[in-house]
């Protein structure tokens, strides 16, 4: 029985040892490639470290027919593809509905004012929502107009615990007003 573990632990750690040894030689030339594809340097290294972890994950299912090298290649492919696609509906999605608020915020004033007044309404609770910290610092620095580092200064905290709060505070908010992220990008740009 130790035996067949002992057997077991060798299999696994040549098998890790391949791996690792296929990642160093292919990641560069993949990566480079992926680069050609997409044109950004770190989703290139996403879309490569994505591969891998699929081909570790599933490697015991995957039967590869042709060269290593060719797998990689072509799974680096569908997998920039397949994220460039993703990237054009979530385009398309945000167009459709910035397009969508500006046509019903242009409706009419009464529409708008409707629309601002449930807008300020969600604010305000989401605003309430927010940890008294957080909160603080945000309403300095958003509608005091105050920077980090007097924000710091006056509730005698870090800038960095400024920075910290607010990005907490703006991850909560944006959460909460999801829905109204269009029509605030309209009001941004009037």
């Amino acid at each position: 029985m130790e035996f067949l573990n002992t057997s077991t632990e060798v299999v696994q750690d040549t098998a890790t040892l391949t791996f690792e040894q296929l990642f160093k030689t292919h990641f560069k030339g993949l990566h480079a490639y992926a680069c050609t594809l997409l044109k950004d340097d770190i989703m290139a290294e996403e879309m490569v470290q994505q591969v891998f972890c699929k081909l570790w994950e599933k490697a015991d299912k995957i039967k590869i027919r042709e060269s290593i090298s060719g797998y990689l290649y072509r799974s680096v492919y569908h997998e920039c593809v397949n994220y460039l696609r993703h990237e054009k509906v979530k385009q398309a999605h945000q167009e459709h509905s910035k397009h969508a608020m500006a046509h019903h915020y242009s409706a009419g004033p009464a529409s708008g004012k409707v629309m601002m007044s449930e807008l300020q309404q969600r604010l305000d609770i989401a605003l309430q929502s927010l940890p008294e910290k957080c909160r603080t610092v945000f309403q300095l620095s958003r509608f005091e107009e105050l920077r980090y580092q007097e924000i710091a200064d006056k509730l005698k905290i870090s800038v960095k615990t400024v920075e910290n709060q607010m990005g907490k505070a703006l991850k909560i908010l944006r959460h909460q007003l999801v829905d109204f992220l269009p029509l605030l990008l309209i009001l941004i740009n009037l």
